[in-house]
């Protein structure tokens, strides 16, 4: 069995896409996950599962969560290896442990090609920073997430993919319980 992170994009935000998280840990169950760990409400799971393509249990996840809770989002699952490299790949280690709640991950569907990463790093008006690495983001919000204009939908345009970003408490949260 294999221990994979998983997150739900744009969950329990402003009354929309409701998922409980009790509800989510019954439909893992439920589809033979096991260990199944929630974390906060915004659609962070640790499980356990024997499938070995993380590709394959997003879209199971996509298609469960559509079916039984008539929830449509996108999941993004990472294998608890995959997730401890992106923890260890951490380009701002300083903002990490000086203010991790500015600093995020974003967790993408597919690799951006090189131009795209320089497209977005274009694309910054304000005091963010970007590192790219394969399927992830770090971003750094100086000023805040949510007074910047570095927005998801304008990563996703730069980017060519969809993404779902965590900040680095969250990371660390999930990298603990993957690690159990």
């Amino acid at each position: 069995m294999g221990v994979y992170v998983g997150l739900l994009r744009a969950v329990n935000v402003a009354g929309y896409n409701l998922v409980r998280m009790a509800a989510l840990r019954d439909l893992l169950n439920r589809l033979g996950f096991t260990q199944v760990q929630t974390l906060l409400q915004s659609g962070n799971v640790v499980f356990h599962h024997d499938v070995a393509r993380p590709d394959r249990l997003e879209r199971l996840l996509e298609a469960e969560l559509l079916q039984t809770l008539g929830v449509k989002t996108d999941a993004f699952v990472r294998s608890a290896a995959e997730w401890r490299g992106i923890v260890a790949g951490n380009p701002y280690t300083a903002e990490a442990k000086a203010d991790p709640g500015r600093l995020v991950v974003t967790v993408l569907k597919r690799a951006p090609a090189p131009e795209a990463w320089a497209g977005l790093r274009a694309a910054i008006r304000g005091r963010e920073r970007v590192q790219g690495s394969g399927r992830h983001a770090y971003i750094v919000y100086p000023d805040g997430a949510g007074r910047s204009y570095l927005t998801a939908g304008l990563i996703e345009a730069k980017l060519g993919t969809r993404g779902t970003s965590r900040n680095w408490n969250t990371v660390g949260k999930l990298e603990r319980l993957a690690s159990e």
